[in-house]
């Protein structure tokens, strides 16, 4: 595995003839048999479930486990209570984001903050607490039949509302969910104890929910507009310039980059995240300059095909003045240019 974790649902990818990839110090899968493009379109019309246990999960409990992650991330916890999930940056002193996040309330002085994979152990050496990671598997079961389908095998997993956690039983043995997930579709991710997961995940396949990879991952919240950190959010990046100032709790007491925010909230942001769709199918790709009115403006931060809309779409970060929704640009790829215009995210919204 030259080094690389492994899932504890491998042997059901395996099984089912997945592309197994490196991914954030994993071995995960990028696709299976049917291919991203079928993948991503039943998540959006029916029901997928994704292997997401390369996430990370760090347990920070006691009477001191609120002020530190109110310290250290910049939503408020506030806004919240226990039995809820929020999404939250971790940023540095710059402002920049390290991480983004998803805190699980699970009771007054528990909590389950989920970095991203490579992310782990940064974010725990800041917050302390316990990498519970290698304790469970997590699957993301999205899409507009997802609770539907979930309820044959956990009727208290299906009914577990948006952005609330709770503990419930799936298929004889106690597990975490959460109504959260990174499609911008309905549904919920399950914490399930290692030994459990692989029968938890043939009992979804039996139900009919269609096994997804990595690669429809990134193209259904590419099409939901959702940042990927790495790419839209980064050290020097900051949540101003993605457009996420929801996510700071200007109102609470001081924490981690609040004084560098509060400064770029005063001056402006130098850039700004929007999106671009191409006249055709093939897509910008990340690190694809953007042109306006013949000046490079910017830099795309990640393109693909939309499989929704069939165009190639991208979020690129523009001087601010060049990502009013209607503007021409011209992203050039290698040796070529691909003309596109300025569009508002998400790019595909799921029906309400």
């Amino acid at each position: 595995m030259n080094g690389h974790r492994v899932s504890p649902l491998d042997e059901v990818h395996r099984e089912l003839g997945a592309k197994m990839v490196p991914f954030g110090g994993w071995e995960m899968p990028l696709s299976y048999p049917t291919g991203t493009i079928a993948e991503h379109m039943a998540c959006r019309n029916d029901a997928a479930v994704f292997d997401v246990s390369h996430l990370g999960t760090v347990r920070v409990e006691g009477a001191g486990a609120f002020n530190v992650l109110q310290r250290e991330f910049t939503n408020d916890l506030r806004k919240v209570a226990p039995g809820r999930a929020q999404y939250t940056h971790a940023c540095n002193d710059r402002g920049g984001v390290t991480d983004d996040i998803i805190v699980w309330w699970l009771s007054e002085e528990c909590f389950d903050v989920m970095p991203n994979a490579s992310n782990t152990e940064r974010v725990r050496s800041v917050v302390g607490g316990t990498d519970t990671t290698t304790q469970r598997a997590i699957l993301a079961v999205q899409g507009p039949h997802a609770r539907h389908r979930l309820a044959t095998v956990s009727q208290g997993a299906a009914n577990v509302k948006r952005f609330r956690v709770e503990t419930v039983d799936v298929l004889g043995v106690p597990c975490v969910v959460a109504g959260t997930g990174y499609t911008g579709e309905d549904g919920v991710e399950i914490a399930v104890p290692v030994d459990h997961a692989p029968s938890v995940a043939r009992a979804l396949i039996a139900a009919g929910v269609t096994m997804a990879g990595l690669g429809a991952r990134d193209t259904l919240r590419l099409e939901a507009g959702l940042p990927l950190h790495g790419h839209e959010l980064s050290a020097d990046i900051s949540p101003l310039e993605a457009n996420l100032g929801w996510v700071i709790g200007w109102d609470k007491d001081d924490f981690r980059g609040k004084s560098a925010l509060a400064n770029e909230r005063a001056v402006g942001v130098r850039r700004k995240l929007c999106g671009i769709r191409t006249t055709g199918r093939r897509p910008p790709r990340d690190g694809a300059r953007v042109m306006v009115d013949g000046v490079d403006s910017g830099v795309v931060t990640s393109g693909n095909f939309s499989p929704v809309l069939g165009a190639g779409i991208a979020f690129a970060l523009l001087t601010p003045e060049a990502t009013q929704v209607g503007r021409s640009v011209v992203v050039k790829v290698r040796d070529s240019e691909l003309p596109g215009t300025v569009v508002a995210t998400p790019f595909v919204t799921a029906p309400k």
